[in-house]
């Protein structure tokens, strides 16, 4: 339990504490939870009055970023996200808010979603939590979306190294940089999963008139808002960046494969032109010319060398080889 913004003291029973809360007016309760079982969550769901249709979702998790209003209560979905650098996966996780008179509940699915820290600044920062319910959204929702911002510069930074693997005039097996690339794709993919369906419920903070929000609390979801805005372009900037190295890198693939086949033609050229006087003088006939000749032999061989070293360097000249 909070009062005017100081953590104190809370009745062990829900409903006891939610009255006591309610009777004074500058209190409030924030109950935590991280993956309940249904059992659990019965308690707290009827105790607040929580909506059946938002305890099924905040139970079954896997849901969109959301905002839902209801008769008694506010339920908000937030999808924080997580980088492993190690492995260069993006990891989601799912934090649902509900809000109504007095309360706040928190139920988190995943380990990306801990709300410790921000729990922490806002004990640190008694004027803003004391504006009960609403300070504690604002609180998450700047948290949730400021990460984002961190993530999307990580992945930017990895994209740097992508990059100067594509363009790297000794490239590495190529097979690997386009399975990199439509991996990094998948992991942008799987971010803005997490980041473009909260603009609409962060506008509706922001701009309009929503239950259980202070309406003076609007300037700050604006902020927030607007660095989700930032965000989501950070993401379409990578996406568009991702999708120019791999159209780059089949571009190469098809450059040095050209190159490989003018080389390979090259040779196969200068091969030719030995087998084919080879060739007929191989055809055994008893009249042909320098057949009775001491020097015909070296003479052929000298005339098959300079001709080949001619085609060489003429497909040289022309950067065949």
């Amino acid at each position: 339990m909070y009062r005017e913004g100081r953590r104190s003291e809370a009745p062990d029973d829900f409903s006891d504490a939610l009255d006591e809360a309610r009777a004074t007016g500058d209190a409030f309760l924030w109950v935590g939870m991280h993956e309940p079982t249904e059992k659990e969550f019965e308690h707290v769901s009827q105790e607040f009055g929580l909506h059946p249709l938002a305890v099924e979702d905040a139970l079954t998790a896997h849901q969109r970023p959301k905002l839902e209003v209801y008769d008694d209560s506010l339920f908000v979905v937030l999808k924080p996200v997580m980088y492993d650098d190690a492995s260069d996966t993006v990891t989601t996780g799912e934090l649902m808010v509900f809000i109504g008179d007095s309360f706040v509940v928190t139920v988190r699915h995943g380990e990306g979603a801990a709300l410790a820290a921000v729990r922490h600044r806002l004990e640190q920062d008694p004027e803003v939590l004391k504006h009960g319910p609403t300070a504690v959204l604002y609180a998450v929702s700047d948290a949730v979306v400021d990460h984002y911002i961190e993530v999307a510069a990580e992945l930017h930074a990895d994209l740097e190294e992508l990059e100067a693997e594509v363009f790297s005039p000794n490239p590495s097996d190529s097979k690997n940089t386009a399975a990199r690339i439509y991996g990094f794709k998948r992991q942008v993919l799987e971010f803005r999963r997490a980041t473009s369906p909260l603009l609409q419920p962060m506008d509706r903070l922001a701009f309009g008139s929503v239950p259980f929000v202070h309406e003076h609390a609007q300037p700050f979801f604006r902020d927030v808002a607007d660095h989700l805005t930032k965000a989501n372009e950070y993401i379409e900037g990578l996406d568009r960046l991702l999708s120019d190295a791999l159209s780059a890198h089949l571009a190469q693939m098809g450059v040095r494969q050209n190159d490989d086949m003018r080389k390979i033609s090259a040779w196969a050229a200068m091969a030719a032109v030995p087998t084919m006087v080879a060739g007929i003088y191989g055809m055994n006939f008893e009249h042909m010319p320098e057949l009775g000749h001491r020097w015909g032999y070296p003479a052929v061989v000298v005339v098959m060398v300079v001709l080949c070293l001619g085609l060489h360097r003429m497909f040289k000249r022309r950067g065949w080889l």
